[in-house]
């Protein structure tokens, strides 16, 4: 190994996507920059302290998205910032203020850090699906000149709406930020996220990825024409994006479109000890997939590992692994239904 790479800063460092980053930055060679809430709740960050290299060369800082300035410490010095960090609680009572607001003031407050800093060279920011194809009648493919309805979201009121609004609008703050301050930008958009994982929680893109293994019948209709792509090919993307001098704009991460009919044949072939549901109210059984395309980024040369049923697989075990699913069903599947599609 060279002489080590960095440091770079990575927000929200001790969820789903930001701690299976930092292991993979690390392996990498980077020094690693985190930044947590709580810096002295171990609970949050042990599986972080825990990782090879981490004694050497990750360092956890105090951060919080809400708190103006409170990120220009860590990012001082920094050559590249990975903005993982976001509010996700789809059971919000206020979501303007408690999942919107914060999205977005979180997102400025990072990018005025990145200003004031002067050594950080390429923004990365994770983006959402939900910024690209939430709209009232679907297209059977989505680029990344695609945008979401963000009015459309906040009339019907789907679940997650408040998360499809928040990075919807906090991508646009920051592509604002970036043109008017010349900073060097990249948003990546993942597709559903799935596959192992190291922190001791249940990741939120988990709920919805096993919803019909632990029949979460409210994420049913996110399920119904989905696309997906593995956590690691997701962080080797976002690692591959800081790398590479071409790289601009937006990048579609997402490998594998899927229906929840395809979704139910694979889980009841592969775990038939759960009690999957197989008929969805208004779904029919040759319902066709919506394709995201990745040729942006495959075209840079980024190449996908893993299968859908590696994600699966993978999160499945993790989920054993950490208690956080059964290892059967106990009861028979009822009816399901389909909220909101």
């Amino acid at each position: 190994m060279g002489e080590p790479k960095g440091p770079v800063v990575v927000t929200g460092a001790a969820g789903f996507v930001g701690s299976w980053l930092i292991m993979r930055l690390l392996e990498q060679g980077y020094t690693v920059r985190a930044t947590v809430r709580d810096p002295t709740n171990l609970k949050k960050t042990k599986h972080l302290l825990d990782l090879p290299d981490a004694s050497t060369r990750l360092t956890i800082w105090k951060a919080d998205l809400d708190d103006e300035g409170s990120f220009d410490e860590a990012i001082i010095g920094s050559t590249a910032v990975f903005h993982v960090a976001t509010p996700m609680d789809f059971e919000s009572k206020d979501p303007e203020n408690e999942v919107i607001k914060p999205t977005i003031n979180g997102v400025l407050n990072i990018m005025r850090s990145c200003k004031k800093a002067t050594t950080v060279k390429r923004v990365i920011f994770t983006s959402s699906a939900g910024t690209v194809n939430i709209e009232e009648t679907q297209r059977s493919e989505y680029d990344e000149n695609c945008y979401s309805d963000v009015e459309f979201c906040r009339k019907v009121k789907m679940t997650g709406w408040m998360y499809f609004v928040s990075k919807s609008l906090a991508e646009k703050a920051a592509w604002d930020f970036a043109k008017e301050n010349n900073i060097d930008l990249i948003t990546v958009i993942p597709t559903l996220v799935v596959g192992p994982f190291i922190m001791p929680s249940m990741p939120p893109s988990m709920i919805t990825a096993l919803a019909l293994i632990t029949g979460n019948e409210a994420h049913y209709s996110i399920l119904k024409r989905i696309q997906l792509v593995h956590l690691d090919d997701l962080c080797l993307a976002h690692i591959f994006l800081l790398e590479h001098p071409e790289a601009h704009g937006r990048y579609i991460c997402s490998s594998d479109d899927v229906t929840i009919i395809e979704l139910t044949k694979m889980l009841k072939e592969r775990y038939p000890e759960y009690n999957i549901p197989t008929k969805f109210e208004g779904v029919d059984d040759d319902i066709k997939p919506i394709h995201f395309s990745s040729k942006k980024l495959t075209a840079l040369g980024f190449k996908y590992k893993y299968t859908k049923e590696e994600m699966y697989d993978g999160a499945i075990k993790s989920c054993r692994e950490k208690n956080l699913i059964p290892l059967k069903s106990e009861e028979p599947p009822l009816g399901a239904k389909m909220n909101g599609a």
